[in-house]
C-alpha cells in the first residue's frame, strides 16, 4: 500500500477518534454530570489506546510503504540493467555487421579493380588476335591463292557436296529400311488377301459369236434383199457380220448390253425359224426385257455373294448392267466382285469394317453401267450416284479417290485404291491396245530423258521397267538416288498405269526405285 494512502487513513482515524471524544463529551454532558468522572477516565483509556492503535498502525503502514517502494525500486534497477544488457548486445551486433560489410565492400572493390584489368587485357588479347586473323587471313590467300570470298564459296561447295552425299545415303538407308518393313507387311497382308479371293483370268472381248444349226440360215437371217439382217441391226444398234466363218455369225459392238440383247434375239429367232422384220421386232423387245430381269438378277445375286446389304434398288441394277461392260478386256461387274472382296480381306487384316470396305469397294467402279451414256468420268458419275441415293461419306471418298483424283480420307478409301490395283493388275485381267501401250511407253521414256544429266533412256519388260544411263560426269552416285526419286515421283504424277513401275538408273553403280 502506497505511503500517501496510509497517511490519509491514520489522519481519518484521527480524526474519527477525535469526533468520538467531542461526542463522549457531549454524551456525558447530556447524561448525567455524575458520571463524568467516569466516562473522562474511560474517554482518556479510549483515547490512548487509540492513540497507541494508531501510532501502531502508522509505523506499520509506513514500513509496508518503504518495503514496496524499496522492491519497486529493485524492480525498476533490474529492468534498466536487463535493458542496458541488451543494448550493448545490440550494439555489438551492429558493430560486427558494419564490419563485415566493411570487408565485403574491400572484396568488392578488389574484385572490381581485377575485373578491369581482365576487361582491359581482353581489349589488348582481342585486339591481338583480330590482327593474328588478319595476318591468318592474308597468309591463306597467299599462299592458297584465293580470296576469302574464293575460299568461303570453295567451303561452302565442299560442305554441300558432303551433306548431299550424307543425306543421300541416310535418305537410302532409310527407305531401304522402310520399304523392307513396309514390304513385308504389305506382302503378307495382299498375299493373304489374294489367296482367300479366287478369280479367273478370262477377258472379255466386244464380239459375240452366234452358233447356226447350218449355213442356209445365213441366207434367212439376211432376208430378201438384206432386209432382215437391217432391221435386226436397226432395232439392236449391233453390227452382223456373216462371213466364211462356217455355221457361225458374229455379232459386233462397243456397247454389251445391246450386244447382248441382239445375241438372245436372235437365237430365239433361229429356235423360231420364223424370221421377217415384225417378229424382229417383237424378239428384240422381249430380249430387251429379258436382259432387264437378267440385270436385276445378277445385281441382287452379287450383293448376296459378297454379303452387302442394304443398296438401292436402282444402284443393284446398274451393278447387274455392270456384267455387260468390260474395262480393258475385264468384266467390270466380275472385277468390282474382286475389289469388295479383297477391301474385305484387307479390311480384316488391319481391324477395320470390313462391310464398309466391301460396300465402298463393290460400287467403286458404278459410274462405269452407264459411263456409255453419260458426260463424264466413271469416277465422277459413280460419286454422283452414290450421293443421289444416299451412300456414306466414306463411300464416297473411297469411290472418288480410287483413281488418285482426289486424297483419300480414310483407311477404308486406301484399302479400296490397293484393291482396285491388284485386282487390274494381276496377270491376264486386263489387256491394253498397241496404241495405248505404245503411248505409255514413249511417255515414260519422255518423262526420264527430260532430267538433267540423263543420256539414254529404255522402257522395257513392257513398261514395268525403265532403264536411265546418266552421264557420269554430270550425275555423282549421291546425285542418283535422288534423280531416281525424282524420276518416280513425276511418273506417279503424270501417268496412269497399272501395278508399279521400276526406275533403274545406270552410271558406275545402279540405283533402284520405285513408282507406286
Amino acid at each position: 500500500m502506497p505511503p500517501v494512502v496510509i497517511i490519509c487513513f491514520a489522519i481519518i482515524l484521527v480524526l474519527a477518534v477525535v469526533i468520538t471524544w467531542f461526542s463522549a463529551i457531549a454524551y456525558r454532558k447530556n447524561i448525567a454530570e455524575a458520571k463524568v468522572g467516569k466516562a473522562e477516565d474511560k474517554a482518556r483509556e479510549i483515547i490512548d489506546e487509540a492513540l497507541k492503535s494508531a501510532e501502531a498502525k502508522k509505523r506499520e503502514t509506513l514500513l509496508e510503504a518503504k518495503e514496496e517502494a524499496l522492491k519497486t525500486k529493485n524492480d525498476m534497477d533490474k529492468e534498466v540493467k536487463d535493458r542496458r544488457n541488451e543494448l550493448q548486445r545490440m550494439e555489438k551486433r551492429v558493430l560486427s555487421r558494419e564490419e563485415n560489410l566493411d570487408r565485403k565492400t574491400e572484396a568488392v572493390e578488389k574484385r572490381e579493380n581485377a575485373l578491369s584489368k581482365r576487361e582491359a587485357e581482353l581489349v589488348t588479347l582481342r585486339s591481338e588476335i583480330s590482327d593474328l586473323e588478319a595476318k591468318r587471313t592474308q597468309e591463306l590467300e597467299r599462299i592458297s591463292g584465293l580470296t576469302s570470298e574464293q575460299a568461303k564459296e570453295y567451303l561452302l561447295k565442299t560442305v554441300e557436296d558432303e551433306v548431299k552425299h550424307e543425306t543421300a545415303v541416310m535418305i537410302k538407308e532409310l527407305e531401304t529400311r522402310a520399304k523392307e518393313e513396309a514390304d513385308k507387311k504389305a506382302r503378307d497382308y495382299v498375299v493373304t488377301a489374294i489367296q482367300k479371293c479366287a478369280a479367273d483370268h478370262v477377258s472379255e472381248t466386244t464380239i459375240s459369236l452366234v452358233q447356226l444349226p447350218n449355213d442356209e440360215m445365213k441366207g434367212r437371217i439376211i432376208g430378201r434383199e438384206g432386209r432382215n439382217i437391217r432391221t435386226l441391226e436397226t432395232m439392236t444398234g449391233v453390227d452382223l457380220i456373216i462371213d466364211d466363218t462356217p455355221e457361225a455369225v458374229i455379232l459386233s459392238s462397243f456397247d454389251p448390253v445391246r450386244r447382248e440383247v441382239a445375241r438372245i434375239a436372235l437365237e430365239k429367232l433361229i429356235i423360231d425359224g420364223r424370221i421377217h422384220p415384225a417378229r424382229i421386232e417383237e424378239m428384240v423387245e422381249k430380249a430387251q426385257k429379258e436382259v432387264e430381269t437378267m440385270m436385276r438378277e445378277e445385281g441382287e445375286a452379287t450383293t448376296l455373294e459378297v454379303g452387302v446389304h442394304g443398296i438401292h434398288p436402282e444402284l443393284v441394277r446398274l451393278l447387274g448392267k455392270m456384267k455387260f461392260r468390260t474395262s480393258y478386256g475385264q468384266n467390270a461387274l466380275k472385277h468390282s466382285i474382286e475389289v469388295a472382296q479383297l477391301s474385305g480381306l484387307l479390311a480384316g487384316e488391319l481391324g477395320l469394317d470390313v462391310r464398309m470396305a466391301k460396300r465402298a469397294g463393290l460400287l467403286h467402279d458404278i459410274g462405269k453401267s452407264i459411263d456409255h451414256e453419260m458426260e463424264g468420268s466413271h469416277v465422277t458419275i459413280g460419286v454422283d450416284l452414290c450421293r443421289k441415293y444416299k451412300e456414306s461419306a466414306t463411300v464416297i471418298n473411297a469411290v472418288e479417290s480410287h483413281h488418285g483424283d482426289v486424297e483419300p480420307q480414310s483407311l477404308i478409301a486406301c484399302i479400296v485404291q490397293a484393291a482396285d490395283t491388284i485386282s487390274a493388275a494381276r496377270p491376264g485381267a486386263r489387256r491394253e491396245t498397241l496404241e495405248t501401250y505404245a503411248t505409255r511407253l514413249k511417255s515414260l521414256e519422255d518423262i526420264a530423258t527430260g532430267f538433267k544429266g540423263v543420256d539414254k533412256t529404255f522402257a522395257i519388260q513392257a513398261g514395268r521397267e525403265i532403264r536411265v544411263m546418266v552421264v557420269p560426269e554430270q550425275v555423282s552416285d549421291a546425285d542418283m538416288v535422288l534423280l531416281a526419286r525424282d524420276i518416280s515421283k513425276k511418273i506417279e504424277d503424270e501417268l496412269d498405269y497399272p501395278g508399279q513401275i521400276k526406275v533403274n538408273l545406270i552410271r558406275e553403280s545402279r540405283v533402284t526405285d520405285f513408282a507406286k
